[in-house]
């Protein structure tokens, strides 16, 4: 692709954006049409002021020849046009915060909802961290921009405006030399915009680049130092922070050139304005008073102009913000339900895949031609070795991944035409991978029951033997911990979880190594509660630990995503295969 068709791309793609800002500020257009109306107030009135000290100088043409009642009825009106410019602008400003940060406000919760419903895909796809730079930094960044563009921007344009039309009923020839020389002006801030959005735009990517850095390495911080990788990360970090550098340092110098370069124009401005006016008011074609209110005029007129290009900088660092969190906002979400969908009761757990095939990467088949039937109250475990695609299967199974060809049916309906907030109830899983949400000991267990009664609370904590831990702790129940679990351990976490499953109460189960990080003495407990629970429910087990599976109705033995061997335990260890060797593996004595 040419360099011309690239620049023009980001151009079309920054003109969408700015349509899109638009589109959003729309909702809130009272405030923008009250917002001009008070920015043209307080400059008229700021602008009549020039004019009144004009009249006030006129009134001055000597010693002992000063009309001081003159003077003073322009002294009184002055202060009154400076109190009811301060009222416009403080209302303007109170206006511009609302309609901003409004906007800001409707921005992160789409970005939010969107972040709910986008396939998992993308969730694994992207770093933590850089999704969360988009809705926290970069829409910060944006609501800076657009705050300084509503405050600067409307003012500058109509001081201007107004600026102009005063001088023309001052001295047109004056006027014109004003205006000849302001394209210099227009010129230069044209000249500096187009080379800083590019700028910031990767600033602000890098940026995501660094935050997601961050918290991936605070969030492993024990394995980084476990592995002696402080060094290597540092070096990672010291990488993406000078790219940081070189990319802010080149946005900051040429939007930092700006107002020097603008400045230099006025200069331009100010000095014509000057000579003209000296030579006009030699011959008389000018007052003194008329030339000090033009030179005031000159300096107003050119002063927008400053803040023009500043706020031109700013809005280019806030599109590229807000390109960024658009990006996220018009992903592809995940696949929509059907309007006919089913929404799933008195579910009995027939589960039943037919000729399934999925691939996270198109070009590397996983699961190819599975089938599997499973009837109400079956135990399924899964076994294999890693990367055979027991985690994935459990993923479909949920529909967090929808599958590329075949069909997952549960009661006989596809699940893809099942509501996936139904299909999900009717599952309890328990994963490896515990995840606590920051709260009370209590909001965590019945985060899928909040309206469960204290007994039956506490029936699941004990049901789960993590009762007598959850009472030493210093508020029982009511103990507040955060998303990392604080100082309570893995194992209890874990505990935790299986806690927040035992009092749903699900018609079907997922275990993957759900009792992975638990000591033995519990374990036999917990697996105790779970047989239990499993009772009549259809439960699918993940498991590396064999043992914990030989009760099982059915193990599904699974190779490069296609089930090898399928039976009870002692049936596959008669067929001396795969499943044989993976349990003998186990068992037999090393050394």
């Amino acid at each position: 692709m040419s360099e011309n068709k690239m620049n023009e791309k980001k151009k079309t793609k920054q003109t969408e954006t700015i349509r899109k800002v638009l589109r959003h500020l729309g909702k809130y257009r009272i405030y923008l049409v009250i917002s001009i109306l008070l920015a043209a107030l307080s400059v008229a009135l700021t602008l009549y002021v020039p004019l009144l000290t004009g009249r006030a100088v006129d009134f001055i043409v000597g010693a002992g020849q000063v009309d001081f009642p003159g003077v003073f009825r322009i002294m009184i009106q002055i202060g009154a046009c400076t109190l009811i410019t301060a009222l416009a602008q403080w209302l303007m400003n109170v206006c511009n915060n609302k309609m901003t940060y409004q906007v800001v406000q409707d921005i992160r919760n789409e970005a939010f909802r969107k972040i709910e419903i986008l396939p998992l895909k993308y969730i694994d796809g992207h770093p933590y961290g850089e999704v969360v730079s988009r809705v926290i930094a970069d829409v910060d960044q944006f609501a800076d921009g657009l705050l300084m563009g509503f405050t600067q921007f409307f003012t500058g344009v109509a001081t201007i405006v107004g600026t102009l039309g005063f001088m023309l009923s001052v001295n047109v020839t004056i006027t014109i030399v004003v205006v000849l020389i302001t394209p210099v002006s227009f010129l230069v801030a044209n000249f500096i915009a187009t080379r800083t959005f590019a700028m910031f735009k990767l600033q602000s990517e890098t940026r995501g680049e660094q935050t997601g850095l961050i918290e991936e390495m605070i969030g492993n911080q024990k394995v980084v130092q476990a592995f002696g990788r402080g060094e290597d990360v540092t070096e990672r970090f010291d990488e993406i922070n000078e790219r940081l550098r070189s990319s802010s340092l080149r946005a900051t110098f040429f939007s930092s050139i700006t107002n020097p370069a603008t400045r230099f124009v006025n200069s331009l401005v100010y000095t014509g304005v000057g000579i003209v006016g000296a030579f006009a008011v030699v011959r008389g074609a000018l007052t003194v008073g008329q030339l000090s209110s033009f030179l005031s005029y000159a300096n107003q007129y050119t002063k927008p102009f400053n803040e023009i290009s500043g706020v031109v900088t700013e809005l280019q660092n806030a599109i590229a913000c807000a390109q960024r969190i658009f990006d996220l906002i018009e992903e592809e979400p995940q696949t929509p339900e059907p309007e006919d969908a089913v929404d799933l009761k008195d579910i009995e757990g027939n589960v039943r895949a037919e000729h399934v095939e999925f691939s996270y990467n198109p070009a590397q088949r996983l699961i190819e031609d599975f089938n599997l039937q499973v009837k109400p109250g079956q135990r399924v475990a899964i076994v294999g070795p890693t990367g055979c695609g027991k985690t994935t299967l459990i993923n479909l199974l949920m529909r967090f991944y929808d599958v590329d060809g075949g069909s997952i049916k549960v009661e006989d309906h596809d699940i893809r035409e099942i509501t996936r907030r139904s299909l999900r109830a009717g599952y309890g899983m328990v994963l490896q991978d515990t995840w606590l949400k920051t709260g009370t000991i209590r909001d965590n267990i019945t985060m899928g029951r909040p309206d469960a009664t204290e007994e039956e609370i506490i029936a699941a904590a004990k049901a789960s033997h993590v009762h007598s831990f959850i009472m030493r702790l210093p508020k029982g129940y009511d103990t507040w911990i955060t998303e990392d679990g604080g100082n309570i351990s893995q194992g209890q976490k874990q505990l935790l979880c299986i806690a927040r499953v035992m009092l749903c109460r699900p018609p079907m189960l997922i275990l993957d190594e759900a009792t992975s990080s638990i000591d033995t003495r519990t374990e036999i407990r917990i697996q105790k509660a779970f047989a239990r629970l499993m009772e009549g429910r259809t439960t699918f087990i993940v498991a590396h630990r064999l043992s914990t599976i030989r009760e099982s109705d059915m193990i599904l033995v699974m190779k490069d995503g296609k089930i090898i061997e399928q039976g009870r335990h002692e049936e596959l260890l008669a067929q001396n295969g795969f499943y044989r060797h993976l349990y003998e593996s186990q068992f037999s004595n090393v050394g």
